[in-house]
């Protein structure tokens, strides 16, 4: 599969098969995800995969922003939290901001990383959805988080009960544009 076939492939899937999915899968994605690229090589993304009861847990009582969300938390074998180092990304070695942007480098680093992971998942027959309506300080709480870490992303993933046609995209005259 080439980049732009995994690229133009990818959907977000919302519904899974039962099938688990196994950790050392879980484990190779993570490796290739690993690969994507950071401020200052950084490397600030974590990823914890939760199953069972704390993922039915967080589907029950970590999505009243959405309930939908838990509807396809609760479908999928495996949710990855996504999660980042505080006050890393974007920032001097004086703990000083390196541009106006401040912490903001950390979500796109953490952005990156998600798309990294999902475009791994699919190469690997997986699907995901980025999920960003949820309960951020509940979910902390169950997953016992440090201080210096933050959660950003939840990641359903398991093997597609669906598969969604690609929805239209803007024309490229609407995209791009040229200065000289």
């Amino acid at each position: 599969m080439t980049a732009k076939e995994c690229i133009l492939g990818r959907r977000s899937i919302r519904k899974f098969k039962a099938d688990p999915v196994s950790h050392e899968l879980l484990a190779q994605i993570v490796e290739t995800a690993s690969y994507a690229p950071s401020w200052k090589h950084t490397q600030i993304t974590r990823y914890i995969a939760i199953e069972g009861e704390l993922k039915e847990k967080i589907a029950a009582e970590g999505t009243s922003l959405y309930p939908g969300n838990g509807k396809i938390i609760s479908s999928a074998p495996v949710l990855v939290a996504v999660t980042v180092i505080k006050n890393r990304s974007g920032y001097e070695r004086d703990g000083s901001f390196s541009t106006p942007r401040g912490d903001g480098w950390q979500m796109y680093d953490a952005g990156v990383a998600s798309q990294t992971f999902c475009l791994a998942a699919y190469e690997q027959g997986l699907g995901t959805v980025i999920l960003g309506l949820f309960d951020q300080a509940p979910i902390e709480a169950m997953l016992q988080l440090p201080e210096d870490r933050e959660l950003v992303a939840l990641i359903p993933v398991g093997y597609p009960d669906e598969a969604p046609a690609a929805p239209r995209r803007k024309p490229v005259e609407d995209l791009l544009s040229y200065q000289s």
